[in-house]
Formats: C-alpha cells, sequence, structure tokens
C-alpha cells in the first residue's frame, strides 16, 4: 500500500501540486491591460457625452478604437508560438520538453541538484587490482574477485556488475563450474547482492558483495576488523574511491532459504568513477550564468568532496543525515534551510531526502531543477520546478519530469539554460511591447478626442493591429542574447518600462496631430500642402505615423544596448519591411469612404517617415533611463555614496585603487578572472558557490599540504601523516 518503498513515491507525486508562473504572468499583463483600457473608457464617457455632448456614434466609435487597439490580442498566440518553436530547438540539442512552460522556469532557474553517478561522472567503473585489499588469509585477490563476480549478474548488469565481471579473463568464467541456484538482485534497502551456487565439489555456498557496511554487519568478525575496514574505506574515499565489500558463507542445510553458516569478510574493493571530461568546464559555465550546481550523492562525504574538489565545485559538502535528520535547536550556527543553501552537495542521499532538499530551496525563494534517473526520483522531480530526467532514465521518472534528455552529461542542461533564456527574452521584449502599445493607443486617442473632438476611424486601428500582430509574430525567430544571469518576470519593470516608453509615444502623436492640423510648420519648411480642415487626409497621416512608430518600437524592446547596433532577426527586418511598405502605401493611395481616410500623397509620407525617424532616436535612451532608475544604482550613487554632493577633488580613487589591484591579481593568478565576470549581475547563491570553489581552488594550488594532498591522490600513494617544514 501507500506504505511500501514504491507507494511512498507514488504519494508524493500524487499529493505534488505544481502551480507555474507563466498562467500568472498572463493574467497579470491582460488585467494591466484591461484595466488601462477601462481607465481610459471611463474617462471619455465622463467627458464626451455630459460635457461635449457628442453623438452617440461618434462616442461608440472613439470607445471602438480603445478596445481594439489597447487589448493586445495577439499575445497568447505570439507567447505559444515562441514556446513551440523553442522546444523543437531544444529537442535537437537533446532536450526533449515535456511542459513548454517549464522552458520559461529553466530560464529562471538559479539552483541545479545533479546526480553525481552518471550525470557528472562517467559511470563507468574501475576497479584496480593492486588496490584490493584482502581479509582472509585462505584467500588471494584473484578469489575475492571471483567471488565478486560470481555475485553479479550476467546479463542486465549495471555499472558494477560489468565492471567486477570485465575483470575476470573471460567473464563466463563467473559461473563456470557451478550451479546457480538464486540469485538476490539489488535493492536500496539490503544495498548489496547474493548468489546461492553449488560448486563442482556437491557443497552449497553463498557469495555476496555490496555497501561495505551492509557486508560487515553480516559477518561474525565484525567487531574484529572493523576498526581496519573503516580505515581502509576512508583512505579509499579521500582519493575518490568507491569501496565495495565481499563476503563469503557456506551453506550446509543445502537450501536457498537457509542462514547458512557464519559470514567471512573476504576482502574489499577500490571502485573508480572519472569525471566526466567536460563536468569541471560546464560547472564552470553554469556558475558563470549564475546557476547554482549542487551535487545528490548516496556516496560517502569523503567521496563527494574529492569529486567536487577535481570538478571545481568546492567542497562545502553535507551527509544528508546531519542536516534532515535533526530537529531545529537553537543554538545552531545555521538553521537547516539556510545550510541547505549554501551547501555544495550532499552525501549519503535517500531518495525522500531529495524530495526534503528541493523543498526547503523552494521555501527560500529558489527556481531549482532537480536530475534523477529512478522510480524513487520521482516525487522531486515532480515537486522540483524543472524536473530533468537524464538519459536512460526509468518510464517512472521520465513521466515527472518536465525534461527528459537524449544524451548524458550535465552540459546538455546547460544549453538548454542558455537556449530558455534566449526563448524567454523573446516573450520578455513582446510583453514590454505589448503593454507600450495599450498605454500609447489608451493615452494617445483619448487625449485627442478629448482635448480636440477628434474621432480617429476604428477600422484604421483594426489595419494597425493586424498589420502590427502580424509583424510581431516573427519574433518567435529573433537574434536575442541570453541573460548572463537567471531571468524572471520582472512585472514592475515591465509595467514601467511599458508606462513610459507609452506615454512618450502618445505625446508624439498628440504633438504629431497639434502641427500638422493646427499649424503651418510642415507647410512652410517642407512645402507639403496644408492637411488643416481636412479630417480624412489627417487620419491618414494619424495612421501611417502611429503604424510606423508603433511597430518600430519592437526593435527598442528587443535590444539591450542601442537599438541600431543590434542585428535583428531576418525574419522580424522582412516583416517590418512588408508591413511598413502596405502602410505607407495605404496612407499615400488609399481612398475609402466607410474608413474615412484619404490618400495624402508622397510628399506628406516622406514628411511623416522623417519626423518618426527623429523622435524613435530618444527610444533608447528612455530605455536606458528607465532600466537604471529601477535598477536602484542611481539612487545608491544620489544618497549612498553622495556623488552629487562631494567636495573631494579626486573621487573614487580608493575604488579604481582596488580595482586595480584585483586586475594585477587576476593576471598572476591568484584571482580568475572568470570570477569577476559580471560579479553584479550574478545570482548571490551562484556567486557565493563561485567564491566557495575559488578558494578551494587556492588552497590547492597555494598551500604545501594541499600541493602534496593533491600529488598523493594522483599517485594513488598512501597519505604522508608526517610533518610538513620548509
Amino acid at each position: 500500500g501507500v506504505h511500501s518503498f514504491f507507494g511512498k513515491a507514488a504519494h508524493l507525486v500524487d499529493s505534488t501540486e505544481v502551480v507555474g508562473h507563466f498562467q500568472k504572468v498572463l493574467t497579470a499583463i491582460g488585467n494591466f491591460c484591461i484595466c488601462s483600457i477601462a481607465v481610459g473608457i471611463i474617462l471619455e464617457i465622463i467627458v464626451m457625452f455630459p460635457i461635449q455632448q457628442r453623438s452617440y456614434r461618434s462616442g461608440i466609435n472613439n470607445l471602438l478604437v480603445l478596445l481594439i487597439g489597447g487589448i493586445p490580442i495577439a499575445m497568447p498566440t505570439v507567447l505559444s508560438v515562441t514556446l513551440a518553436i523553442g522546444s523543437h530547438r531544444l529537442s535537437q540539442q537533446g532536450a526533449i520538453t515535456k511542459r513548454m512552460t517549464a522552458i520559461e522556469e529553466m530560464a529562471g532557474m538559479d539552483v541545479l541538484c545533479s546526480d553525481k553517478t552518471g550525470t557528472l561522472t562517467l559511470n563507468r567503473l574501475t576497479v584496480d587490482r593492486n588496490l584490493i585489499e584482502v581479509f582472509n588469509k585462505d584467500m588471494d585477490r584473484d578469489t575475492v574477485v571471483l567471488l565478486a563476480a560470481r555475485a553479479a549478474r550476467l546479463e542486465n548488469q549495471d555499472a558494477i556488475d560489468t565492471a567486477i565481471v570485465n575483470m575476470l579473463a573471460d567473464p563466463k568464467e563467473a559461473r563456470a563450474n557451478i550451479t546457480e541456484v538464486h540469485f538476490l538482485p539489488f535493492n536500496p534497502v539490503d544495498k548489496r547482492t547474493a548468489i546461492t551456487y553449488i560448486d563442482s565439489d556437491g557443497n552449497w555456498c553463498r557469495a555476496s558483495k555490496g555497501a561495505p557496511e551492509q557486508i560487515l554487519n553480516l559477518c561474525q568478525e565484525k567487531e574484529e576488523i572493523a576498526g581496519k575496514v573503516h580505515a581502509i574505506i576512508d583512505n579509499f574515499a579521500e582519493r575518490g574511491l568507491r569501496s565495495l565489500g565481499v563476503a563469503f558463507q557456506e551453506v550446509p542445510e543445502k537450501s536457498k532459504e537457509s542462514p547458512g553458516g557464519p559470514w567471512t569478510f573476504c576482502g574489499l574493493l577500490a571502485l573508480f568513477d572519472p569525471p566526466r571530461h567536460d563536468s569541471a568546464e560546464t560547472i564552470r559555465r553554469a556558475l558563470n550564468l549564475g546557476v547554482c550546481v549542487k551535487m545528490i550523492t548516496g556516496d560517502q562525504l569523503a567521496i563527494a568532496k574529492e569529486t567536487g574538489r577535481r570538478l571545481g565545485m568546492g567542497t562545502n559538502m553535507y551527509p544528508s543525515s546531519s542536516l534532515l535528520g535533526r530537529d531545529k535547536d537553537e543554538n545552531e550556527v545555521l538553521p537547516v534551510d539556510e545550510l541547505i543553501e549554501k551547501a555544495d552537495g550532499f552525501a549519503g542521499v535517500f531518495p525522500e531526502h531529495k524530495y526534503e532538499i528541493v523543498k526547503i530551496l523552494q521555501e527560500k525563494k529558489h527556481v531549482c531543477g532537480m536530475t534523477g534517473d529512478g522510480v524513487n526520483d520521482a516525487p522531486a522531480l515532480k515537486k522540483a520546478d524543472i524536473g530533468i530526467a537524464v538519459a536512460d532514465s526509468t518510464d517512472a521518472a521520465r513521466s515527472a519530469a518536465d525534461i527528459v534528455l537524449t544524451e548524458p552529461g550535465l552540459s546538455v542542461i546547460i544549453s538548454a539554460v542558455l537556449t530558455s533564456r534566449a526563448i524567454f527574452q523573446r516573450m520578455k521584449n513582446y510583453t514590454i511591447y505589448a503593454v507600450s502599445i495599450t498605454i500609447r493607443i489608451v493615452l494617445g486617442f483619448t487625449l485627442l478626442a478629448l482635448i480636440w473632438e477628434y474621432d480617429f476611424p476604428p477600422f484604421m486601428v483594426l489595419i494597425i493591429a493586424i498589420l502590427n500582430d502580424g509583424t510581431i509574430m516573427t519574433i518567435s525567430k529573433d537574434r536575442v542574447k541570453p541573460s548572463p544571469r537567471p531571468d524572471s518576470w520582472k512585472l514592475n519593470e515591465i509595467f514601467a518600462t511599458g508606462i513610459v516608453i507609452g506615454t512618450y509615444l502618445a505625446l508624439i502623436t498628440v504633438l504629431f496631430y497639434w502641427v500638422a492640423g493646427k499649424t503651418t510648420f510642415f507647410e512652410t519648411h517642407f512645402h507639403v500642402r496644408s492637411l488643416s480642415g481636412n479630417t480624412e487626409e489627417i487620419s491618414s497621416a494619424i495612421y501611417l505615423q502611429v503604424s510606423i512608430i508603433s511597430q518600430a518600437l519592437i526593435f527598442v524592446t528587443r535590444s539591450q544596448s542601442w537599438s541600431f547596433l543590434e542585428r535583428p532577426g531576418t525574419l522580424l527586418m522582412c516583416a517590418f519591411v512588408v508591413a511598413q511598405l502596405v502602410a505607407t502605401l495605404i496612407a499615400v493611395y488609399a481612398d475609402i469612404s466607410f474608413a474615412s481616410i484619404s490618400g495624402i500623397g508622397w510628399g506628406w509620407a516622406g514628411v511623416i517617415w522623417l519626423f518618426s525617424v527623429i523622435f524613435y532616436i530618444p527610444l533608447d535612451l528612455i530605455k536606458f533611463a528607465v532600466r537604471y532608475a529601477l535598477s536602484g544604482e542611481a539612487w545608491n550613487l544620489l544618497f549612498d555614496r553622495k556623488t552629487a554632493f562631494t567636495s573631494k577633488k579626486d573621487y573614487g580613487k580608493e575604488d579604481r585603487e582596488a580595482k586595480w589591484v584585483l586586475s594585477q591579481r587576476s593576471l598572476q593568478g591568484v584571482i580568475s578572472a572568470d570570477l569577476e565576470f559580471d560579479r553584479r549581475r550574478s545570482s548571490l547563491i551562484a556567486e557565493q558557490a563561485r567564491r566557495r570553489a575559488e578558494i578551494a581552488r587556492l588552497g590547492e594550488l597555494h598551500t604545501l599540504r594541499g600541493h602534496v594532498e593533491s600529488v598523493v591522490r594522483l599517485k594513488n600513494l598512501d597519505r604522508i601523516q608526517a610533518a610538513h617544514t620548509v
């Protein structure tokens, strides 16, 4: 039932509810646009009918302009198409997306809990025959290897079985001259395998291999050899080697159900699982991208620390029992949740620990990814914001995961993170654009209707919306730069940027209407005919001005720096050119009576294009100003450092000297230059992990003890306990 091993896993999977951020964001943006339109409509109703005494037909037309132009009708389509195209691109990189909104969450992932075996390491175990420790005087190393091979499967082998059997000259020797009676497969509770067999003399015997602690508990000489066994295990672990115990017993009852005679501890085998060639570089890239990688392993703590040292991810690791198996004490230096947050990894982890680790990280407001491959990993994969089933995982793990990898290793995940951030950047660019257009339409046409009682034809707003939405859908294939840090929906930033830019565009349209219809500026300087008094021609001019500047806005919102320095995608550029060619031809030649527009000729079209280009240039400056104000750096500069009010003649000299010293240390190799890459923009937890990794590296390079220990581990020598004198 629910209390069994698989029952607990199934219950945790069923009871875990995941609420995505994407739907919340869509709802918030939709509500903002609707509220903005509602304010404009209410204002127009209050002014137009009781005060201006406008006719109901003209009043309704003005309300339709706000409704048609203000609602971002294309938003669900644009975002869904962007996610779908991104999902296809991820599948080409070896990551199959089961839930498309997981792409948006992966862009904000700042913690990745990764398995060690098979993900950070190759899961291709090797056994060094020279390191085999024999505890039975009547046996040699070859006999210990043969007994371990007999306790291994010959079919459906795991990595350990494969390594043991391959040590034999011929794999068939594992079953040569014996008759197999019963085989006990590995399970997470017993942590060992065993075989009951009949040898060539007709004697019944039993051999077992597995976790040294479990094997040692079987043996009658446990008390006598426990100290030596644990010392050897610790020695292996400090070199990054896993230990495998082997035991043997006779079964005089000649029955597979009988307990048999006393177990004899035969020996210890050292297993080495080499790290992947790209794991260290991948972890460094992840830290530079603001993603903190935490190692999750069931191995010993010393093995985890040694593997972490080799991979350059720090050695601040803890046994899971010390973190999750204790009560919260007020006298503790750090509470459990902070220890988990600051740790580089966890050793001795059981499946239920993974679920708790993810839960605590999420309570600390981290976007957490989790890798897994087994049935016991399913609850943690379902609980994580991004559950990642690694290559060759079980069906249960794939069912609970959001993303399924088709290639081994961690590099696939980091590539997927970069792709997800690019996809997220496209969606974020569009949302800023959509909010800006809503404010621009609502505010601009409300001011025109209330100040000059100007009625813009609703049909032309519909044309603007169709051309804009058709163009903007190509943003799903746009060329963007992924964010160097975890990205998230900063709705305050989106709304603030949209309001400021939208207000600017609305005021530009009002200014154009006033100059074109109420003054003779354009007629005097550009020698075009007057539009004053001709409502249909003014509507064509307003239509072209709104269409140009609205579509050109996407080039501002899509870029992080100057919009003319970041080349857009070819498809987006072609769509913009075609849409503006159509809009210009409509404004120049169209004479549509029911739409109340009339052609204005190429002279006025050229004037409007020039006007739009001139007022397009300040949009980048406005974008920079809003971003700078929202970042808080402007206020820190003003109030904390008091730059504006300082009387010092050489302000900032100390900062410049400190930066110079830091750069010199980087050149000399004392501090990695990559450590300083985009420091201010990296997430705090990744920055802390990067510092811990750098401290471990410095300890390895710049201390005599660290250097000696490194050489000892590299050469597989015994530890030197003598003091070192310089």
